[in-house]
């Protein structure tokens, strides 16, 4: 078995809240929780790098899957985009180039799961 088969990159691009809340964050939360994954990352993409830098709710929500050990990174290009790249980092959210990242969890075989 392939150790990649345990990862996964959950990427977020979505404005929506609700499906931040309701769907995206409640799976990545328990992928870790629960150890249905060793490791999981969520990757904040497009549209949804706004609506966490300015909703707080979102960002308790970011925080406590961070405490259970989800890697939280940014494309920093559309942090920039929406001009919210510092917002970010303040967060404790790596915000960097994310294209030869997710190129490499593609290519390794990690799971991926797209909101």
């Amino acid at each position: 078995m392939n150790e990649n088969n345990n990862k996964l990159a959950v990427i977020w691009t979505s404005g929506d809240p609700e499906v931040a809340q309701k769907v995206c964050f409640m799976y990545t939360l328990n992928a870790k929780k629960q150890g249905w994954f060793d490791e999981v990352v969520l990757i904040v993409w497009g549209p949804s790098a706004k609506l966490l830098a300015e909703n707080e709710d979102l960002q308790a929500d970011v925080k406590k899957m961070m405490e259970a050990g989800v890697v939280v990174e940014a494309c920093i290009s559309c942090a920039k985009m929406y001009n919210v790249a510092e917002d970010l980092s303040d967060l404790d959210i790596d915000v960097r180039p994310m294209g030869v990242p997710l190129t490499n969890y593609l290519k390794e075989g990690w799971h991926t799961l797209n909101f």
